[in-house]
């Protein structure tokens, strides 16, 4: 089961909301894909949230953009930060990359965007969100929601 950006945010507000943030606070995040040998491979990637969808935007034929197309899984990672305090927690989310070839979308996506043109245009659909956090300097807490279940949230010493 997936869900768009827009489901987790009314399904999770405060969660979807944390999560945002986390992103926002950086520019540039990690993108997780697979090669044609099934390897992963890492790269750097901005994205945006905008009218309920998460968007990834590629440059035309770089490796993450052919990983996609030939296989829309993916994990994204937010950037840490510096040092170690990584405010807001480590967040994670993974899901289904899915090409946009709607000229009406990919051109309103452009307008509120401008990125370098041409660029692949990818919206998500989502299979987990994770945000894992220290609580009073005491707990490791790990929050879980996956489309049609409530969010989950494992806490230890």
């Amino acid at each position: 089961m997936t869900a768009n950006w827009a489901a987790f945010t009314t399904a999770e507000p405060d969660f979807a909301k944390r999560v945002e943030e986390r992103f926002g606070a950086f520019t540039h995040h990690t993108l997780a894909t697979l090669r044609k040998d099934g390897s992963p491979r890492t790269s750097g990637l901005e994205v945006r949230f905008l009218n309920g969808e998460l968007w990834l935007g590629m440059m035309p034929d770089s490796l993450k953009a052919l990983d996609v197309l030939r296989d829309g899984r993916f994990a994204l990672q937010a950037n840490p930060g510096e040092g170690q305090s990584m405010g807001g927690g480590d967040v994670r989310i993974s899901g289904r990359a899915i090409e946009v070839v709607d000229a009406e979308t990919k051109a309103g996506y452009g307008e509120e965007v401008e990125p370098p043109e041409p660029f692949h245009l990818f919206r998500t659909e989502l299979t987990e969100v994770v945000r894992t956090y220290v609580e009073d300097d005491k707990y490791l807490v790990v929050q879980v929601w996956k489309p049609g279940e409530p969010v989950r949230t494992l806490k230890r010493t």
